[in-house]
């Protein structure tokens, strides 16, 4: 049986058109983390356990009940073959969009591509010991994990393990203390092979249920509008933090932040909503 999920057009074009926008070792074994007392356990981030077979989990939302929470995520994309446009000039960062959520004080997860670390190592640094945000893994490479992925490049089954191991890597050489265990497969496209070749991982696949639509996209407005209008309890919305290719998000995020907080939502992290979830089970 094949699963596949996959962003609307405009969304998954960035992914496409670049062909592409932490932890000092392996992520932990995907069981959830116990509310007991003690440190070292309640130091262990929330994960989903195995589904059936013992595939990986793959979790798209949080609980619609018990409160109005909502976590912004970015994807920061940049692919293993990339660098040369990096030295002319583009710009596969983000730094004024991180600046802001800052100022906003809104927590978010940055899944990012361990090329992209490699790229920004000072950057990726920052984030990651920025207890406002956490950083999770979105491959080192950005290639697609199945076939027919809006163009993008694929890994090979027997290199995809390889793959989210080498961004675990680059996040521990650029400085970064701790990384999720957290995995976004590049254009959100995955199947039953890729599940059961990252059990071995431990990770839970992070997908999303609404899509910002700030691929590409000049106008503000419009992304603002349409993550305002599909935002529900419990939501994980899908952007990016790269600039040339996402120009519009960080001005979005100004808007999208206070209206979402005069309806009463609270911002958190894809650890907070993933152990709310699990609690919920």
């Amino acid at each position: 049986m094949t699963i596949r999920v996959r962003r609307v057009a405009a969304a998954c074009a960035l992914g496409a058109a670049l062909t592409a926008c932490g932890a000092p070792s392996a992520p932990h074994a995907s069981r959830p983390a116990p509310s007991a007392p003690t440190a070292a356990v309640s130091s262990r981030p929330p994960t989903l356990a195995p589904g059936p077979a013992g595939l990986t989990p793959v979790f798209k939302n949080g609980p619609r009940v018990g409160g109005k929470t909502v976590a912004l995520t970015f994807d920061a994309d940049m692919t293993a073959d990339e660098g040369p446009r990096a030295a002319k000039g583009e710009h596969f960062d983000n730094p004024q969009l991180i600046s802001t959520l800052r100022t906003l004080k809104v927590p978010a997860t940055v899944f990012m591509t361990g090329r992209w670390a490699d790229e920004y190592p000072a950057e990726a640094r920052a984030i990651g010991r920025d207890p406002q945000f956490e950083i999770a893994n979105h491959s080192y490479s950005h290639y697609a994990f199945t076939g027919d992925c809006y163009g993008l490049p694929t890994v090979s089954p027997d290199r995809m393990k390889a793959d989210v191991e080498r961004a675990y890597t680059a996040f521990k050489k650029a400085g970064v203390p701790n990384a999720m265990p957290y995995f976004r497969f590049p254009g959100g496209c995955y199947d039953r092979q890729a599940l059961k070749t990252l059990s071995a991982v431990g990770v839970t696949a992070v997908q999303w249920d609404v899509v910002s639509g700030d691929a590409f996209a000049t106008d503000s407005d419009a992304v603002a509008q349409q993550v305002l209008e599909g935002v529900k309890p419990g939501s994980v919305v899908v952007m990016h933090c790269t600039r040339s290719a996402a120009p519009a998000t960080e001005k979005a995020v100004r808007m999208i932040v206070p209206e979402l907080r005069k309806k009463g939502y609270r911002f958190v992290k894809v650890s907070e909503l993933i152990g709310a979830a699990d609690r919920h089970r």
